[in-house]
């Protein structure tokens, strides 16, 4: 049985005048431990397929599972990291992980809480700036913030939706092999289930096991295409191999082939 089943998902959005679909018949499969990572152009349903995931919305159609059981609301047992930075204003670094950690370990004591939040600080590279307010802190530091709390939640899941696409250049590579190297892990603990909803090619590339490419018009799976490369996975040696360049036009082609048949156009070969 896989970790997460998606099973002929749509999802449709209904209003007094108007009507529509932004997914249709989505199935695919996560496994426990695997990092997926879901791409294709805006409109294509990829935000809509995680807040399902997350259960905050609900099928019109079809089911999501996990561990067998239909999603049916929110749980403890998914942590999610948006692309907006979604930390509580009002409290420090250290106290928004805390609070984390208390919404998944609720028997748990505070001084315990604050522990796992100042471990999870330092392994972020934020240690020194627990005591600071968001407002304090620059983007990428909000997000690391962001990722601390979701790992700190020792979900057996995490959701993240576009966490990096607000972040430069430079710090979105940061976060990215910071995100790795924390899911890798050192090899005492199992590997989180990850659902990685992105529209860079290229992070989904070095982030995913397997990529789940969507189409639009309602929002369908196109394609899943298993990543070939090795893991740990070198960022500057690996883009610049031919096997790199070669299944990365592969995805371009999937990715603008599809955008082509949608406008009426040929489709593009790369």
């Amino acid at each position: 049985m896989s970790k997460i089943e998606i099973q002929h998902l749509s999802v449709d959005y209904k209003e007094k005048n108007s009507h529509f679909t932004a997914l249709k018949d989505v199935t695919f499969s996560v496994e426990a431990g695997e990092f997926v990572s879901v791409i294709g152009s805006s409109g294509c349903g990829k935000s809509t397929l995680l807040s399902v995931l997350e259960g905050i919305h609900f099928p019109s159609e079809g089911d999501v599972l996990i561990d067998g059981t239909p999603v049916r609301g929110t749980g403890n047992d998914r942590g999610v990291v948006f692309q907006q930075y979604s930390l509580f204003p009002w409290m420090t670094a250290r106290k928004n992980v805390e609070f984390g950690v208390k919404q998944a370990r609720t028997n748990m004591e505070k001084k315990e809480r604050y522990k796992i939040a100042d471990e999870f600080l330092a392994k972020v590279g934020l240690e020194a700036f627990k005591n600071k307010y968001p407002s304090q802190l620059s983007g990428g530091m909000q997000q690391r913030v962001a990722i601390a709390r979701a790992l700190a939640m020792d979900t057996d899941i995490l959701l993240m939706d576009e966490p990096f696409g607000a972040i430069d250049a430079k710090n979105r590579t940061i976060l990215q092999e910071l995100l790795l190297k924390l899911w890798e892990g050192d090899g005492t603990k199992s590997r989180k289930t990850v659902v990685f909803v992105t529209h860079d090619i290229d992070e989904a590339i070095l982030l995913a096991d397997r990529i789940i490419l969507m189409s639009t018009n309602p929002g369908r799976v196109n394609c899943e295409i298993p990543v070939p490369f090795e893991r740990p996975r070198n960022r500057a040696a690996l883009v610049q191999t031919v096997e790199y360049s070669a299944f990365r036009n592969k995805l371009l082609a999937l990715f603008y082939g599809d955008i082509a048949s949608k406008i009426g156009g040929d489709e593009v070969v790369l």
